[in-house]
C-alpha cells in the first residue's frame, strides 16, 4: 500500500465509532448512579478534572467533570441523615463558567459543614467552587487563585491567504460568525467579546469577595489571571489553612465536636464507561482534532 498511514487512520476512526456506538447503546440500558464507598460521617466528593456543564458521551472527550454529576453527589450527601458534613477534594484546573457558578451555587446551599481541599489544583473556576464553602485547606505546593477569564482561539485567516482560500461569508446577523478563525476579528467584535469577558470577570470577583467575607477591592488586587501556591494563597487571604485532608477533617471534628470518619461518594462507573475511559485516552488527539472543527461556537469561555 502506498499510504498505510491511510489505511491506520481509517482504522481509527472506524474502531472509534463502533465502540461509540456499543457504549452510546448500553448508555440507555446502565444507569449511573451514587457509590458511597465506606461508612463514615463525612462525605469525601471528588472535583477532578475540567469543570463542564455535561460529560459528553463520547470518545473525544478529555478529562473532565461535569457540574451535573457533582451535584447529584452534593445532593444525595445534603439529604444522608448519617453525613454531617462535607470535604471537596479538588484537583480541577477550571472550566466552564456557567459549570463553576452551578457547582458554587450548590455547594452555598448545602446546611451542612463543608470544607474545600485542594490537593494539587483548585483554580480559577474549581477555586470559585472552593471559596463557597466554609473553610479552604490546599496543599503548601498546590496551585490555586487564578482568578481569570479565558476566550481565546485560533485564526487561520493568514493560512487561508497563504493558500488562496476564500472565506465567503453568509451570515444573517453582522456579529454571527463574529470569533470563526477563518477571518480576523474587526475592532468593534474584538471590543465586545472583550467587554463580555469583563463582565464574567466582575461576576468572578464579586462571588468570590462575599463568599470570603473580603472586600472587592482585596480580590480585584489579586484577580489577574495569576495562580499562587498554597503558601502563598495563605498570606493573600485566599484560603484559611495550608495543609491536607487531616486538617480539613480536623477542621470538621472542632465544628461538629465529635469524631469524624470519612466516606467516599462518587458516580458509579459501569464497565461501559470505563471502556469509553479507555478509548478517550486512546483516540483523545485524533479526536480532538475532528471534534475542534464541528463546533458552531468558536469561543469557548472558561474560569
Amino acid at each position: 500500500m502506498k499510504r498505510p498511514w491511510l489505511f491506520i487512520i481509517i482504522l481509527i476512526v472506524v474502531l472509534a465509532f463502533i465502540s461509540f456506538v456499543i457504549a452510546g447503546i448500553a448508555s440507555f440500558f446502565i444507569s449511573s448512579d451514587v457509590e458511597v464507598k465506606g461508612s463514615g460521617n463525612v462525605a469525601i466528593i471528588p472535583i477532578k478534572g475540567e469543570l463542564v456543564t455535561e460529560e459528553d458521551f463520547s470518545l473525544f472527550a478529555a478529562d473532565v467533570v461535569s457540574s451535573t454529576d457533582i451535584i447529584e453527589l452534593i445532593e444525595k450527601a445534603e439529604d444522608s441523615a448519617s453525613i454531617k458534613a462535607i470535604v471537596f477534594e479538588i484537583n480541577s484546573p477550571g472550566g466552564s463558567a456557567v459549570a463553576s457558578e452551578e457547582v458554587a451555587n450548590a455547594v452555598k446551599k448545602v446546611n451542612k459543614p463543608k470544607v474545600a481541599w485542594i490537593r494539587e489544583s483548585g483554580a480559577s473556576g474549581a477555586y470559585w467552587v472552593a471559596s463557597a464553602t466554609d473553610h479552604i485547606v490546599a496543599s503548601r505546593m498546590s496551585i490555586t487563585g487564578s482568578i481569570g477569564v479565558i476566550a481565546s482561539y485560533l485564526d487561520f485567516s493568514g493560512l487561508m491567504d497563504y493558500y488562496n482560500v476564500t472565506y465567503e461569508r453568509l451570515v444573517a446577523g453582522k456579529y454571527k460568525d463574529a470569533g470563526t478563525p477563518f477571518r480576523e476579528l474587526t475592532p468593534e467584535e474584538r471590543a465586545k467579546f472583550q467587554y463580555k469577558l469583563d463582565l464574567i470577570h466582575q461576576e468572578f470577583i464579586n462571588e468570590v469577595a462575599e463568599n470570603r467575607q473580603m472586600s472587592k477591592a482585596q480580590i480585584e488586587a489579586v484577580a489577574t489571571g495569576e495562580f499562587f501556591l498554597g503558601s502563598e494563597a495563605l498570606e493573600l487571604g485566599l484560603i484559611d489553612e495550608v495543609g491536607s485532608k487531616d486538617e480539613a477533617l480536623a477542621y470538621l471534628e472542632k465544628q461538629l465536636n465529635q469524631s469524624v470518619s470519612a466516606v467516599e461518594y462518587k458516580k458509579h462507573r459501569s464497565f461501559f464507561d470505563a471502556f469509553s475511559d479507555t478509548m478517550n485516552e486512546k483516540f483523545f488527539y485524533i479526536g480532538k482534532g475532528i471534534a475542534s472543527f464541528s463546533q458552531e461556537k468558536k469561543l469557548y469561555i472558561r474560569t
